[in-house]
């Protein structure tokens, strides 16, 4: 038998950077999907999870999709022998303390954990990073969700206690300790789906809006380049603003970490967050509310949406040994301001 997990993550800064080839900063939440195999017999993949509360059963090599939760264990198998790796008929349990929607990265660390479990059951030669992109690109090309690889690398190389650096053009990754600073991370009550629409349409528009510059990725134009941005139509000129300051942002964020800065990482998550509400338009009223709750805050360095938006969690930066009991305000606030029931997922979420 194996036992395989991967954690959750929250994004710090760096939005919708990922598929425009940019620079993101995430970091691992102590939520974890977990993953029990036991080797079979035969090519039957017999799959079991606890919260959809329900048994599924696919052969190796006949996956096809179904539009529904074992997507995307099938995209792992599918995109495995994609890349020459062999494997026999599993059993799987899975079990997910990483909320379904709630902006946490519940599908990476579902990927990963049941890749890193045929990993280890399988010998299979397979390094951290390669195990995240072959769950991308099991997200990416068979559950068909056009996401880019920032999830499945936090969950593969992530650490609690860090910020992780990711260049997606370069993949230079390197983690970087958090300053004396607790994470707050609490859910809207509001869920997104990356399958849904918005979510599509921001991608097609940053890749319009590169078409249009004469670039392959957003990542090809910067701070100087806004002018030229500021020629596109509306919205594409919004967008492309967005991913090029977004990508300055994570830059300023890193070098605020790296000097314990903790004022100015607080600025950049605030800037990060009314650049997706304002330009992206990737943010909800109800979240707006939960951020500037967060916001205001003594206890609060700085607040913003994180994940794809349309919904999901929020992340803030509390004072050392505070985060608790900030979270509790924050959450009442919500509550008697909209009356959607938040959940804190850090500190002590489960």
């Amino acid at each position: 038998m194996t036992f395989a997990s991967a954690p959750g993550r929250v994004n710090l800064i760096g939005e919708h950077t990922d598929y425009n080839a940019g620079l993101v900063l995430p970091a691992v939440i102590p939520q974890r999907t977990l993953v029990e195999l036991r080797p079979r017999r035969d090519d039957q993949i017999v799959v079991w999870s606890r919260e959809i509360g329900a048994w599924a059963t696919y052969r190796l090599g006949h996956e096809r999709r179904r539009r529904d939760w074992l997507d995307y264990v099938m995209g792992c198998t599918a995109m495995l022998r994609d890349a020459g790796h062999r494997i026999a008929g599993s059993e799987l349990r899975i079990a997910s303390q990483v909320p379904l929607g709630g902006g946490l990265s519940s599908s990476a660390a579902l990927e990963v954990a049941v890749l890193r479990a045929l990993r280890t059951a399988y010998d299979l030669p397979i390094d951290d990073v390669e195990l995240a992109l072959i769950g991308q690109r099991a997200e990416a090309r068979f559950v068909g969700v056009p996401v880019g690889a920032m999830d499945q690398l936090a969950a593969s190389l992530g650490r609690l206690g860090s910020a992780l650096f990711i260049d997606l053009r370069s993949l230079e990754i390197h983690l970087l300790a958090l300053p004396a600073v607790d994470l707050v991370v609490i859910g809207s009550g509001l869920r997104h789906d990356h399958a849904a629409g918005d979510y599509r349409t921001r991608r097609a528009e940053c890749e319009d809006a590169a078409r249009r510059l004469g670039v392959r990725t957003l990542r090809e134009v910067g701070i100087a380049d806004l002018p030229a941005i500021a020629a596109l139509p509306p919205p594409l000129d919004r967008r492309a603003r967005h991913v090029v300051t977004e990508n300055a942002r994570v830059r300023a964020a890193v070098h605020a970490i790296e000097t314990s800065d903790l004022r100015a990482l607080g600025e950049q998550l605030a800037a990060g967050h009314a650049s997706m509400r304002d330009d992206f338009e990737a943010s909800l009223p109800e979240i707006d509310r939960l951020v500037a709750i967060a916001g205001a805050d003594p206890a609060i360095w700085g607040a913003r949406i994180t994940g794809g938006g349309f919904g999901g969690a929020i992340v803030a930066l509390a004072k050392r040994s505070q985060a608790a009991a900030a979270a509790a305000r924050i959450a009442a606030g919500y509550l008697a301001e909209t009356g959607i029931r938040p959940h804190i997922l850090v500190p002590g979420g489960a």
